[in-house]
């Protein structure tokens, strides 16, 4: 069955100002869960880390947040709502490496969490790709802008410092692979990268995980993007899901404004 293309909902999602439901689905096949699964959600933390004050007064109350938020409907078939952690976070994700640039990167992606303990998370929600089995996890985040750009500068410094190296892992030894993504030019600043994270096997059967992590900031704001898999990872969702999502916060942040 054809994969439809993520990017063709975007125009009309702009006009029709889609509504973000949450509604139970069906257990996606492949995926283990290993915690609750991600619905959409206000101020909620990364997991493993501990909730932290923004830094500033937020520019957006947690409706608005929430309302910036994108949904399975903007990025089509197959996307729904999430049912869980999929099992490759412990078992690759969760992993050290001789490199403290490099671990820094495999902390943050393990912990959702690209902009440290002084960003606060505003809204977020989770997403599974039912047919390939990937998943997404998009956050609306509020912290300094002058720190949004260290940490954007700091990912676009990656492929460079980290572009090939080893890590250890509870699945075994790991190669990891990171390069530069392509992403719409949307907001003030971003940055996209593909990382792709090979387990190293004599019999050349060990899995191979792939993501895309995307950050883009929009005033005070950020949003931060990560869709990734053991299967085809769709980079046309994740554009979608950067483009989409971009716009819209920018539209509640002005929406915001009128309301002081």
């Amino acid at each position: 069955m054809p994969r439809p293309p993520a990017r063709a909902v975007v125009a009309s999602a702009f006009s029709a100002g889609v509504v973000l439901t949450a509604s139970a689905c069906s257990s996606v096949a492949g995926l283990g869960t290993v915690g609750p699964g991600l619905r959409a959600s206000a101020s909620s933390a990364s997991p493993g880390a501990a909730s932290h004050a923004p830094v500033a007064a937020p520019t957006l109350t947690e409706a608005q947040a929430r309302a910036a938020l994108i949904s399975e409907d903007d990025l089509g078939e197959p996307w729904v709502p999430t049912e869980g952690f999929a099992t490759w976070r412990e078992t690759m994700l969760k992993a050290r490496t001789e490199s403290r640039a490099c671990g820094r990167l495999l902390d943050a992606l393990y912990a959702e969490d690209l902009f440290g303990p002084d960003a606060s998370t505003r809204a977020s929600i989770g997403l599974d790709d039912a047919w390939d089995g990937a998943q997404m996890r998009y956050q609306i985040v509020a912290h300094r802008p002058e720190d949004v750009d260290r940490t954007l500068a700091w990912l676009g410094g990656l492929p460079d410092e980290c572009g090939r190296f080893t890590a250890t892992a509870r699945g075994g030894q790991l190669a990891v692979e990171v390069t530069e993504a392509p992403m719409p030019r949307v907001g003030d600043a971003g940055q996209a990268l593909r990382i792709v994270l090979s387990g190293i096997s004599e019999y050349g059967d060990a899995p191979t995980l792939t993501l895309d992590v995307a950050a883009v900031r929009v005033g005070d704001d950020a949003i931060t993007v990560t869709n990734g898999g053991l299967g085809e990872v769709s980079a046309d969702a994740t554009w979608t899901a950067v483009e989409l999502g971009a716009h819209r916060l920018a539209e509640a942040r002005k929406q915001g404004r009128r309301t002081i």
